[in-house]
């Protein structure tokens, strides 16, 4: 399945325009640490605002510390990237994620998925800090959706933190299968793309892919996501305690 990203941007994006109000700003983000609606908010307006710059291949100067009118603040960047992904040619190059650079040239479409996955995983956290807990089912997003997530994981996002020098390769690389998907695509994370092909993992974890997805991100626990585990269960958590994302 072919996913038109920018359109489930959008949808995205309204999603959690529409949210805003109905949440305290002082609200912890379940799964988050310290963070509160106000500074979820913030720092996704920061990020779609900073990635539109790199769109546009130019350091823009930060938005400022606030306060701010949440919901129209957050509407402005949204539209500000939708508007800048719009007007520029996907192949163009721009400044995309990359190491051992952490910044480097890189097609424009990148951000097409990047900003997608961003703004999929907050609106989650948005959904989980109203509702006072973080559960599968929040976000009423496709398993095909989540699964493209769990891909930017293993292939982009993790083995750029190796890159980075942010954390060392994974030991023990650990299989995710996505059970409700046809065909039941799998990944290796810690092995990505012909590597994938040559190691057996000792852990084969497998369930929805929103589950993985979230597992992933440190949103939800393998049980709160409702995933099975077979094997060697410490394999995983060694992988899972490793910031295999940014």
């Amino acid at each position: 399945m072919s996913l038109d990203h920018l359109s489930l941007l959008a949808r995205f994006q309204g999603d959690f325009i529409a949210a805003v109000p109905g949440a305290d700003p002082a609200a912890r983000v379940p799964a988050c640490g310290d963070w509160t609606v106000r500074e979820l908010v913030e720092h996704i307006a920061d990020v779609h605002h900073w990635a539109a710059g790199n769109v546009r291949g130019v350091k823009r100067a930060p938005l400022g510390a606030g306060p701010f009118d949440l919901a129209p603040h957050y509407a402005a960047q949204a539209a500000d990237l939708r508007a800048a992904l719009a007007e520029t040619d996907p192949d163009s190059i721009g400044r995309i994620l990359s190491h051992p650079e952490p910044m480097g040239p890189g097609p424009v479409r990148f951000w097409h998925r990047r900003q997608t996955h961003e703004t999929l995983v907050h609106l989650h956290d948005l959904l989980a800090a109203v509702a006072g807990a973080g559960t599968v089912g929040l976000v009423g997003a496709e398993p095909e959706v989540w699964a493209d997530t769990v891909d930017e994981v293993v292939t982009v996002l993790q083995p750029r933190q190796v890159g980075l020098g942010r954390m060392e390769p994974l030991r023990h690389p650990v299989a995710l299968v996505a059970s409700d998907l046809d065909g039941a695509p799998a990944w290796v994370l810690g092995a990505p793309g012909e590597r994938s092909e040559e190691v057996a993992p000792d852990v084969v974890v497998s369930g929805p892919a929103e589950g993985l997805a979230l597992t992933l991100w440190r949103r939800l626990t393998p049980a709160e996501a409702g995933l099975t585990v077979a094997g060697d269960r410490a394999n995983l958590e060694a992988a899972l305690a490793q910031p295999i994302v940014p």
